[in-house]
């Protein structure tokens, strides 16, 4: 297939969009074949069958790269009791919070999940994402871990896009295990995390290192257990407080560590050398209304690749919007257009362990967008619209 006409940002480097004007890209089965000015298209190629993208703007595919979408309920009555003065305490006692999630995950079957989590995806699929990471970690018991994880990867099998699943039992304590999160990591993650992946349902194992959940002696044992496995590791890190959680990433050559607002410079040096993605998350920033904005400066000082996601999920971040995640990364943390572009494309896939996509290259994967708009920085730039005229999944429409 031909698309022709496009004009294309192939974001090949990171220093700039890599935009071609009146640009044409080839697929062959799944993959780029060949992109470039219309004026130099290869003879081979003439003959395939053609696709007029009339003018439009072409970038590669989004990724949403940690999202929670899968879980029962929702927190709506909470926000409502906050925005009404009650405190964190008083929301727990009235049933809120984590437990909450945790119970109706708990309760519902299979089925109710996926329908339920559907709804989600599909606000991010209509958005342009092709790829998606899913997380456990609402269950926390041995059973709805595996369950929730099931039904991840059950999402592929039903809708136009790629899921990538994360191990996230070491989330939190849950209410039985209160006041000793010693035991819950020996009785019930590190057996579910086994059980897993002895299913074929895990591709990378993630946890929650902050005050309120598991400090980095409890992480590492857990990451250990993914070393010996062989699945690689990324790790909420440094959202609320710096307890040590990305030096502790970087130690394990994590993939990425996420939130990330109160990491330091040195932080910052230690990601560069393990090369881990600092994955920025501002709907958690946004719904929580926190203060302390990610190091980015530090990031870029240091040559730290910079990904961007909705973090779905029904507590801080209730957010299917790759599109407002952009703007979100522009306004509150001035990101530039390309930075946040990059971070739903390239530097996504490399948070997820993906080699094969985010840029418009040979032999790339043929997930791309095409846009109602006429430059990159449009995407960011408007604020609840979706320009997304075709979105195409493995080289096809």
């Amino acid at each position: 297939m031909l698309f022709t006409n496009a004009h294309i940002a192939t974001l090949q480097n990171n220093g700039s969009y890599g935009l071609i004007a009146d640009g044409v890209i080839v697929t062959e089965g799944t993959q780029i074949a060949w992109v470039g000015p219309a004026a130099d298209i290869p003879d081979t190629f003439c003959d395939a069958p053609t696709h007029d993208l009339e003018g439009r703007l072409a970038t590669p595919a989004l990724i949403d790269c940690h999202t929670h979408v899968v879980f029962g309920g929702n927190r709506a009555a909470e926000f409502e009791l906050r925005l009404n003065g009650a405190s964190y305490q008083e929301v727990a006692r009235a049933g809120g919070g984590i437990v909450s999630t945790v119970k109706a995950t708990r309760a519902a079957t299979e089925d109710a999940l996926l329908a339920d989590a559907l709804t989600r995806v599909d606000a991010i699929i209509a958005e342009g994402v092709t790829c998606i990471e899913v997380k456990s970690g609402y269950g926390l018991d041995h059973e709805t871990e595996l369950k929730m994880l099931r039904v991840a990867r059950r999402i592929a099998t039903v809708r136009p896009i790629e899921v990538r699943t994360s191990f996230l039992g070491a989330h939190a304590v849950p209410a039985e295990f209160e006041g000793k999160p010693d035991a819950y990591i020996d009785d019930i993650c590190i057996p579910a995390l086994r059980a897993a992946h002895a299913e074929g349902l895990v591709d990378a194992v993630d946890g929650f290192c902050e005050g309120i959940a598991f400090d980095t002696r409890q992480i590492a044992r857990v990451f250990d257990l993914a070393k010996e496995l062989g699945l690689p590791v990324k790790l909420h890190a440094e959202q609320l407080s710096n307890i040590g959680g990305t030096q502790l990433a970087a130690a394990y050559d994590a993939l990425s560590a996420d939130h990330v607002e109160y990491a330091t410079d040195a932080d910052a040096a230690a990601l560069a050398a393990s090369g881990t993605v600092a994955t920025i998350l501002p709907g958690a920033y946004y719904t929580l209304r926190e203060t302390q904005s990610p190091p980015l400066q530090s990031f870029r000082n240091h040559g730290v690749p910079m990904a961007l996601a909705t973090d779905c999920n029904p507590g801080s971040s209730p957010l299917t919007s790759p599109l407002l995640t952009m703007n979100m990364a522009c306004t509150l943390f001035r990101m530039t257009p390309l930075e946040a572009l990059l971070g739903m494309t390239a530097h996504a896939a490399k948070a997820l362990g993906l080699r094969d996509r985010g840029r418009i290259v040979v032999g790339a994967r043929a997930d791309l967008c095409v846009w109602d708009a006429a430059h990159p920085a449009e995407l960011p730039y408007r604020i609840g619209f979706n320009p997304l005229h075709t979105r195409i999944f493995g080289g096809s429409l």
